[in-house]
């Protein structure tokens, strides 16, 4: 695991893609978290982050210039509110091989009002009913979704269909849950950690008696987890998540 450092930017790998936009290459550093990209100095066009471990797409400064990012196979379940401030010019966001699980855990890229190019393949939610519509009508400005076009016809049938009751109703609930995550009161994820609870942590890692508890007690640091948390243990009093990305 490697931490995402104004050195490691500085060393990557620079240059001019096939469609001419200059890209920054990140990939495959096993990088748990986005920090300190204010390090770019806004310089790229592209950004690629695939093969890492990122678990939340968040943290970005302000990088107008941002028009493409890549965070294919990491390890995504949430996406930050208003990234539309960070990065307004967005026009293609590669998700694939991710595991965002819900249609309302998709809800904060609806601000991008630039993007036109979305793909979310391999993530459990796209297997969700009702995905590609939803998208499709919550996006008026995407044009490609996972690689298929998205026509004109297709379009004015998903807008007809949440003008019907069943459509409004749908469209409401998704709604509800994102709010829901919003404000807390879902268990996917834990959007902000209190001082008292890092320091419950570090105060956990200082009295570890072993390496390999160090290593798990910092990968809950860095994921916003508590240890003792029940809502990220299984039965045997383990951390699910902890176990999975140790396999």
């Amino acid at each position: 695991m490697v931490k995402l450092t104004p050195e490691l930017i500085q060393q990557s790998m620079q240059y001019i893609n096939p469609v001419r936009d200059r890209e920054l290459d990140l990939r495959g550093y096993k990088i748990p978290a986005i920090e300190n990209l204010g390090a770019t100095l806004d310089q790229f066009d592209t950004l690629d982050f695939s093969d890492n471990d990122i678990r939340k797409l968040d943290n970005f400064p302000l990088l107008k210039r941002i028009k493409t990012l890549f965070f294919n196979n990491n390890r995504i379940v949430r996406i930050a509110d208003g990234l539309e401030n960070c990065i307004p010019n967005l026009e293609t966001l590669m998700l694939t091989g991710n595991q965002l699980q819900e249609l309302c855990d998709i809800q904060p890229l609806f601000g991008l009002k630039k993007l036109t190019t979305l793909c979310l393949l391999q993530n459990p939610v796209s297997a969700k009913a009702h995905y590609r519509q939803y998208i499709i009508f919550k996006m008026p400005n995407l044009k490609l979704l996972d690689f298929k076009k998205i026509k004109m016809k297709e379009r004015e049938e998903v807008n007809e269909f949440f003008k019907s009751p069943r459509g409004k109703e749908i469209a409401k609930d998704i709604t509800k849950k994102a709010k829901a995550i919003s404000h807390g009161s879902n268990n996917v994820d834990r959007p902000l950690m209190s001082n008292e609870e890092r320091a419950k942590i570090k105060e956990a890692i200082s009295n570890a008696t072993s390496l390999e508890e160090v290593q798990r007690l910092s990968k809950l640091l860095q994921a916003g987890q508590i240890p003792g948390d029940n809502r990220h243990q299984n039965g045997n009093g383990t951390t699910e998540e902890m176990e999975e990305e140790e396999d």
